[in-house]
């Protein structure tokens, strides 16, 4: 893993993110000489550009707006960063101050977005290390991220797009319906990790700065395409749709006569913390109920200042009237099942046994075609159930499942044209040959499962030689030579020397610098 030592490391980090959504030079008082400037104009003229938002300090998200400021060039936040504390990594079109010292920022809303650069997981705990972060992105979520930025009290993981995806308001924000159930996707696959289901999908994260940058591999990316599958996959596991297209709702009966939302009124002892969902988002889905149902604002204001009364531990009026406001914006189609089903586990007794059914009647789903029906399947479908099988039959015990490619292929379905096809592009898989012809045993294992039997095997050392490193190191010397140099060999090196582990690419390194 790069250390990063220069501005010139950080600014990649910056365009990597950020691709042409701000101009690359301020329009004022910049720096940069004037033939740099020229050719960047040239270059930023040929993409539409927004604005970012910054804040200074976590104090400034506060209950009557964000302090902070708007930056609409990278060598601009380049030169701020040291002093900033988060940053709208995606891109926005409108944007302004709220009030006249310019110190209060507004805009920073979704269908406000202009372009979505990467999706963020906020894991608000640091009982996870770097490495089994790195290794459920790898087993249980999309692949390894672009980038990992430690925070306080955590770290927020990047999944940088390869392009932006552009928001506009054609088909009802159809792109960023979808783009928020891909980020939905992503964050329930990390759950074992301790990801926050309940972060903002495209708000504000901290900023990537020389020091609280414990990850990264900028070429790391990901298409939208490759996004929209491996979401797809991921809601036909959870039998749910990837789209939906709402029409007009028309009721049978009210939804504030059913039993979930009696209970939820009644739930007094709401409060919430961190990466929990509590009062604010309590009340913010019951007047998104009442907004739906067709009550008068003033109506539901009376219910909500009643319900807060209620509580064990009330919201100032003041919030009461921000989350209605908020409410009755027009901005939200209606009340988040998800979250209702979250605020009654945690808050009602029995509460996840309680159904929560809205009476929609009209619309449509579009369901992904079962696998069987489909003509070709993605590689990345075969290479996932390629691993499946591996993880499934390889015993703990041993470094890789020795099963020959024909032996593969028949147990998985997968034709030997796909395999080979797998094998080249896979940055997961791993496999050794041993002997010739008849003779030749194939060893198949995975990143994941490598690092997995490898840092076992250090504990038993280190248990017998009392120095862990030393233990970790002599395991890899073992096994590293019986690796294969396909696609995924330079990420299981990169692992490695995270983890200080001498590699023969480390060794080539260090010859070079000496020689050089």
């Amino acid at each position: 893993m790069a250390i990063f030592t220069s501005t010139n490391l950080l600014k990649n980090v910056y365009n990597t993110i950020l691709h042409e959504g701000l101009t690359t030079y301020k329009t004022k008082f910049s720096k940069a000489t004037l033939p740099a400037r020229v050719e960047a104009e040239k270059a930023d003229k040929r993409h539409k550009k927004g604005a970012i938002f910054v804040v200074r300090s976590k104090a400034d998200f506060t209950s009557t707006g964000v302090k902070g400021y708007i930056v609409t060039s990278k060598e601009t936040l380049l030169e701020d960063a040291a002093g900033l504390s988060h940053f709208t990594p995606n891109v926005y079109r409108q944007f302004g101050y709220s009030d006249d010292k310019r110190t209060k920022i507004h805009g920073f809303e979704e269908k406000n977005l202009l372009q979505i650069n990467t999706f963020v997981v906020d894991i608000d705990t640091k009982q996870h290390s770097v490495q089994e972060i790195l290794l459920t992105c790898m087993d249980e979520s999309i692949g390894t991220p672009t980038l990992i930025v430690e925070s306080e009290r955590g770290y927020q993981v990047y999944f940088v797009l390869s392009e932006p995806l552009f928001i506009s308001n054609k088909q009802n924000f159809r792109g960023l319906t979808v783009a928020k159930r891909i980020a939905d996707n992503l964050k329930k696959s990390l759950q074992s990790v301790s990801s926050d289901l309940f972060c903002n999908d495209f708000g504000f994260f901290r900023i990537p700065k020389k020091d609280n940058i414990v990850w990264q591999q900028l070429d790391q990316t990901y298409h939208m395409a490759h996004l929209i599958d491996w979401s797809c996959r991921q809601d036909d596991d959870l039998e749910r749709p990837l789209f939906v297209v709402p029409s007009k709702k028309l009721t049978t009966s009210s939804v504030t006569q059913s039993e979930w939302f009696s209970k939820l009124v009644h739930a007094v002892d709401i409060k919430g913390e961190k990466g929990q969902l509590g009062r604010n988002n309590a009340m913010f889905t019951l007047a998104l109920v009442c907004f739906s149902e067709g009550w008068e604002k003033e109506r539901t204001f009376d219910f909500l200042d009643e319900y807060n009364s209620n509580l064990r531990y009330p919201l100032p009026l003041a919030d009461v009237e921000t989350l209605l406001n908020s409410a009755y914006s027009g901005k939200y189609k209606g009340a988040s099942k998800a979250y209702i089903e979250a605020l009654l586990a945690a808050y009602v007794k029995g509460g996840s046994a309680i159904p929560v059914k809205f009476n929609y009647k009209g619309g449509w789903y579009k369901f992904k075609k079962e696998r069987k029906d489909r003509e070709r399947s993605h590689y990345e479908e075969w290479e996932q159930d390629i691993i499946a099988y591996i993880s499934a039959q390889k015993s703990s015990s041993e470094m890789f499942l020795w099963r020959s490619q024909k032996e593969i292929c028949e147990a998985i379905g997968i034709p030997q044209s796909t395999l080979n096809v797998v094998l080249k592009q896979s940055k997961r898989l791993l496999k050794t040959t041993k002997g010739k012809g008849r003779n030749a045993k194939t060893g198949w294992t995975t990143i994941s499962l490598f690092l997995q039997y490898v840092l076992k095997k250090a504990v038993e050392l280190s248990q017998r030689k009392g120095i862990y490193r030393i233990g970790l190191q002599e395991v890899v010397d073992e096994w590293i030579g019986e690796i294969e140099p396909i696609a995924g060999y330079d990420l299981l090196t990169l692992y490695l020397e995270k983890l200080d582990v001498v590699t023969p690419s480390t060794t080539k390194e260090t010859l070079s610098r000496d020689t050089g």
